[in-house]
C-alpha cells in the first residue's frame, strides 16, 4: 500500500556546505558515495524509510515566492527567454487571441544557483530551435515583414518583448501591431485602387476628348472642303458666264435686231380681239417707212401678200429656222441670199393692224411659232 508521507524539502543553496570539494558539476562530487548525509535529515532518508513515496497535492505545492526566479542578467537571461518563448509559442498555437483578458502566467523553477550557469551553457541558441527562430526575428524590418504576413493568432514575439513584458501583454501588443500594419496595408491598397480608378477615368476622359477633337477636326475639314467646293463652283460658274458672254458677243456680231428704234407693244401669247388666236409673235412699233433689216444671213424663200399679215417676207436661215417679217409697207428684197443687217423691207400698217409696226415671228425648222424674245436674247441681242 502506498504511503502518504510528506515529501522532503528540496535542498537550497544555504544547506550545501561551503567547503565541498570541486564544483557542482564535478562528476567526482556527485559520484556514488561522494556526498551522502548520514541518518535522517534534510539531505537523506532514514534507513527505515518506506520503499515507495506517493506525493500528494499538499506535499508537492511550492512555497509562494520561494522558488520564483527573479530577473537575472547574464547567464539566466537566455534560458529564461527560451522558456518564455516556448510559453508564448504554446499560447499562440492554442489560439489565445484574447491574451489581454487572461491573468499573467507565473513561471517558476527551482533555485539551483550556479548549476544554471552550466546548464544554460549547454543549451542551444534560441534562434536555432525549430519554430522559435522566426518568432524572435533577426531585425526590426524582418520582424515587421513576418508580423504583417502572419495571421493574428500566430504573431511573433521578439526577445525584448519576452524579456521586458508579460507574455500575454506582449502577444496583445504584437496582435495590435500586426492589426495596425494590416490596416495600413489595406488603406494603401485602397489608395492604390482609388489612384487606379482615377487614372482609368482620366484616360477615358482623355479618349473621349480626343475623339471629340477628331470629330471636330473632321467637321472643320468637311466645312473647309465644302467652302472650297462652293468657291470652285462659283469660279467655274463665273468662268462659264464669261465664256458665254464672249460667245454671245461674238455671235451678236452676226445677229442684229430687225429695227433700230422701236417700242415693244403686243407680246407673244397675248390674247386680243384683233387675231383669231393668241398673239403668235412680237410687235415692234415704229414709224411707217422705218428700214427693216435681216436679223441673220439667210435666203428669202417667200415674199408677198399674206392676208391678215399684210406684206410678208420669209427669211430661212441655214439651220432651217424661218423668220417672218409682216405688215410691211414695201418689200426691198423678195428673193435670194441676204447678209446680216441688209435692208429687206420697210415698216408699214398693211393687213390686220391698228397702227404701223413690224410683226416678227420665229418658227424653228419651219414649224410652229415660239417666243421671239428669248430666241433673240440667246443670240446676244439685248431686247
Amino acid at each position: 500500500m502506498a504511503s502518504n508521507r510528506l515529501a522532503p524539502e528540496a535542498p537550497s543553496a544555504d544547506h550545501f556546505p561551503q567547503d565541498l570539494p570541486g564544483s557542482l558539476t564535478d562528476t567526482a562530487t556527485f559520484a556514488p558515495g561522494a556526498f551522502a548525509p548520514e541518518g535522517p535529515g534534510p539531505y537523506g532518508v532514514a534507513d527505515d524509510a518506506p520503499g515507495e513515496w506517493n506525493p500528494t497535492e499538499e506535499s508537492v505545492r511550492s512555497v509562494r515566492g520561494r522558488h520564483r526566479v527573479g530577473k537575472q542578467r547574464g547567464a539566466l537571461a537566455r534560458s529564461g527567454t527560451v522558456l518564455g518563448v516556448g510559453v508564448i509559442a504554446a499560447v499562440g498555437a492554442g489560439g489565445m487571441a484574447t491574451a489581454e483578458d487572461k491573468p499573467p502566467v507565473p513561471i517558476s523553477m527551482p533555485d539551483i544557483g550556479a548549476l544554471a550557469t552550466d546548464v544554460t551553457g549547454a543549451l542551444p541558441d534560441a534562434e536555432s530551435l525549430p519554430g522559435i527562430g522566426p518568432l524572435l526575428g533577426s531585425s526590426d524590418e524582418a520582424s515587421d515583414a513576418a508580423t504583417a504576413a502572419a495571421p493574428l493568432s500566430s504573431a511573433g514575439i521578439t526577445t525584448e518583448d519576452g524579456r521586458g513584458t508579460d507574455a500575454g501583454e506582449a502577444l496583445r501588443s504584437r496582435i495590435l501591431q500586426q492589426a495596425d500594419t494590416q490596416q495600413e496595408a489595406g488603406e494603401r491598397d485602397a489608395r492604390d485602387a482609388a489612384e487606379h480608378t482615377a487614372l482609368a477615368q482620366a484616360e477615358k476622359t482623355a479618349t473621349t476628348e480626343q475623339k471629340a477633337a477628331v470629330a471636330d477636326a473632321k467637321a472643320e475639314r468637311a466645312e473647309a472642303a465644302r467652302k472650297a467646293a462652293a468657291a470652285k463652283a462659283k469660279r467655274e460658274a463665273e468662268a462659264r458666264a464669261k465664256a458665254e458672254a464672249a460667245r454671245l458677243a461674238e455671235l451678236a456680231k452676226s445677229y442684229l435686231l430687225p429695227v433700230t428704234s422701236y417700242t415693244l407693244t403686243a407680246s407673244f401669247g397675248q390674247a386680243g380681239d384683233r387675231w383669231a388666236a393668241d398673239h403668235t409673235g412680237q410687235d415692234f412699233a415704229a414709224p411707217t417707212g422705218t428700214p427693216v433689216k435681216a436679223v441673220h444671213s439667210g435666203t428669202i424663200t417667200q415674199a408677198g401678200w399674206a392676208g391678215s399679215y399684210g406684206y410678208r417676207i420669209v427669211l430661212t436661215l441655214d439651220d432651217g429656222t424661218e423668220l417672218w417679217f409682216c405688215h410691211l409697207s414695201s418689200m426691198v428684197k423678195t428673193g435670194g441670199k441676204v447678209s446680216t443687217g441688209e435692208v429687206i423691207g420697210r415698216v408699214g400698217a398693211t393687213g390686220n393692224v391698228t397702227g404701223p409696226h413690224l410683226h416678227l415671228e420665229v418658227r424653228p425648222g419651219g414649224g410652229g411659232p415660239v417666243d421671239p424674245m428669248p430666241w433673240l436674247r440667246a443670240r446676244g441681242l439685248n431686247v
